[in-house]
């Protein structure tokens, strides 16, 4: 038994049963309480993913370098770009070009890894 009749059947979408709707004020508050990382934020780890990436696992901080600029850019060329995130992304693409020249070259005739 429900509550003597006052069970969710008639309304599924109340909070209880489904939680907060997309367009909810409720929702938009709780992002505003950091429901993740924000713009700037993306940008200095894609820079410290993108200066640790030319010293160890290129191959791995370089595409991280490259999502967290880009994401923190707002996944868009247009309107004003945070600096850190930019600088990020650029970086990050030379790491990840880099790592993959250093790879091709290793497995190249003459010079294979083991």
């Amino acid at each position: 038994m429900a509550g003597f009749g006052n069970g969710s059947r008639a309304h599924p979408r109340s909070r209880g049963r489904m939680g907060y709707r997309w367009g909810s004020p409720l929702f938009e508050r709780s992002r505003e309480r950091g429901g993740g990382p924000d713009r700037a934020t993306l940008g200095i780890v894609g820079l410290v993913c993108a200066i640790a990436g030319f010293f160890v696992l290129g191959i791995v901080l370089g595409p991280v370098a490259v999502i967290c600029g880009w994401l923190g850019m707002g996944r868009s060329w247009a309107g004003s770009r945070p600096v850190p995130a930019l600088v990020a992304l650029v970086l990050g693409a030379i790491d990840t070009l880099l790592a993959l020249v250093w790879v091709a070259g290793a497995a190249g005739p003459g010079g294979g890894l083991f």
